[in-house]
């Protein structure tokens, strides 16, 4: 199963797709190879890579698996999906070091009653804003931190539309997640300035028109 979102972007988990516990997680295919935006929370990774099948893309075709940040519900399969796919796992900095450790507060673990299994962060991102190649097609890695020390954004242009992926809009913040209120507040505004088309978020679906996203976004602030 899967849901369409441009001709290249697909959702293949979430609620209704895969685990009750998965944020959404997203497929990018630009014809060789392939892109997966979150892992879901890794109760059952194998509907994710069933569902990724069903777009017409295997498995050894997921080059990259763009993490937005470090919370069990994004990345709790992220093990397992790098190694069934072999693909390179990309974060930022700052919440590498809690998905390498295995921080089960951090990551949010110990709220969902699990415990985060570690892995390798392949590509640690830095800089404000990065590139990450997929076919000579070119995906921006946007840091947002507020949510998370290390939230991401990435930005991605299909069927002449801008497509963004930023999970976690709505937040929470907390504490002992490490969010911080007001880089949440200036990441908020500088999404607002990136005028994506189509937001495609974590846990509250898929927004479509300029207005629409930033309403979303601004209702936030």
């Amino acid at each position: 199963m899967h849901e369409p979102i441009t001709s290249e972007i697909f959702q293949v988990g979430g609620p209704f797709l895969t685990s009750h516990d998965d944020a959404a997680v997203y497929l990018i295919f630009t014809g060789a190879n392939a892109a997966l935006v979150d892992a879901g929370c890794g109760i059952d990774p194998s509907r994710i890579i069933d569902n990724i099948r069903s777009c017409g893309v295997m498995p050894e075709q997921i080059a990259y698996l763009l993490i937005t940040h470090c919370h069990i519900d994004h990345i709790g399969g992220a093990g397992a999906v790098r190694q069934i796919t072999k693909c390179r796992t990309v974060a930022h900095e700052h919440d590498a070091v809690y998905c390498e450790t295995g921080d089960d507060t951090v990551t949010a673990a110990k709220w969902y009653g699990k415990s985060v299994s570690p892995f390798t962060v392949d590509d640690k991102l830095s800089a404000p804003v990065e590139t990450i190649f997929l076919d000579e097609r070119e995906i921006s890695a946007i840091h947002v931190p507020g949510h998370s020390p290390g939230s991401v954004v990435y930005l991605f242009e299909s069927d002449g539309q801008r497509v963004l992926f930023a999970q976690d809009v709505h937040g929470p913040l907390h504490p002992v997640l490490q969010s911080d209120q007001a880089d949440y507040i200036r990441s908020l505004h500088r999404i607002v300035d990136l005028e994506a088309d189509i937001l495609c978020e974590g846990h509250f679906g898929i927004y479509r028109g300029k207005d629409e996203v930033r309403r979303f976004v601004e209702s936030f602030l």
